[in-house]
């Protein structure tokens, strides 16, 4: 799969971000964990917030690499966990097509898995999700971006 297959881009600012995983917190808030498994890279952020609002102070990470920028490769597990996620809030920023929501939900098969934003392939795979967003959409993050001088309209037509 590669960046061809996005024809559209959404971009989540820090406040944005910060929004959603409190309205979703708002629907976990209910619920006592035992801690938080991140799936990292995307889920670091996401599950830190959670942890606050929650007030959960247990936080463990599963490492796996699944993209590189847009394009989507092989599985890399470089960590796991010794545990079937029993009790465990299971948190990543995005479930796409699946492939990684599936090689957790072997790992963790007892954990409640959430994610901010779903995408219709791998939406069925998490138990909540905020907000779903199009399989052909190029979901960019706070994280992948910085702030940037842009050029006032009138100076680039006098060009």
């Amino acid at each position: 799969m590669s960046h061809a297959r996005y024809h559209q881009h959404f971009t989540v600012s820090w406040d944005q971000l910060h929004r959603d995983v409190r309205e979703l917190c708002h629907r976990l808030v209910e619920r006592d964990f035992k801690g938080i498994v991140a799936i990292t890279r995307g889920g670091l952020i996401p599950a830190a917030l959670i942890a606050r609002e929650l007030n959960v102070r247990l936080i463990d990470t599963v490492c796996i690499s699944s993209y590189e920028h847009m394009d989507q490769g092989g599985l890399d597990v470089m960590k796991g966990v010794d545990h079937d996620g029993d009790g465990w809030l299971l948190v990543d920023d995005l479930v796409d097509t699946g492939k990684t929501a599936r090689k957790v939900r072997e790992m963790l098969p007892k954990a409640h898995f959430v994610t901010v934003y779903a995408k219709p392939e791998g939406r069925p795979l998490v138990d909540q999700y905020l907000t779903e967003v199009a399989q052909d959409c190029w979901i960019q993050f706070p994280w992948d971006m910085g702030v940037a001088y842009v050029e006032p309209l009138v100076d680039q037509v006098k060009r």
